[in-house]
């Protein structure tokens, strides 16, 4: 059994922009998503950033910002199952403070 986590795809040309800081995981894996600008707390919600298993069944997260490091964590509530995978995704609804929206939905495909 691996406590690692593999990522398997990203949409777009995004696949640059993701980077893991560490490679070892355990079950409750925290993504953190940094951002460019301040964005509007508000949006930053689990309507707009979600993670979902392979039948597209939304898994129950806590979503948390930083405005002074500028980054968002994802936490799931409960472990990810191993040998499954799953999808972060983050909607272009997700704005800065100056009402600027992501230009395209991201979705990060990742197995456990």
């Amino acid at each position: 059994m691996s406590n690692y986590i593999e990522i398997e795809g990203v949409s777009g040309n995004e696949q640059d922009i993701i980077q893991e800081d560490m490679k070892y995981r355990t079950g409750k894996f925290v993504w953190r998503v940094s951002f460019s600008a301040p964005l509007n707390p508000a949006t930053v919600n689990n309507m707009n950033l979600y993670v979902t298993d392979a039948s597209d069944k939304p898994l129950k997260t806590s979503i948390h910002y930083d405005p002074v490091g500028n980054y968002i964590e994802i936490e799931p509530r409960e472990a990810y199952v191993q040998n499954t995978s799953y999808v972060l995704t983050i909607t272009k609804n997700v704005e800065s403070k100056g009402g600027q929206k992501l230009k395209n939905e991201m979705k990060v495909k990742f197995h456990v």
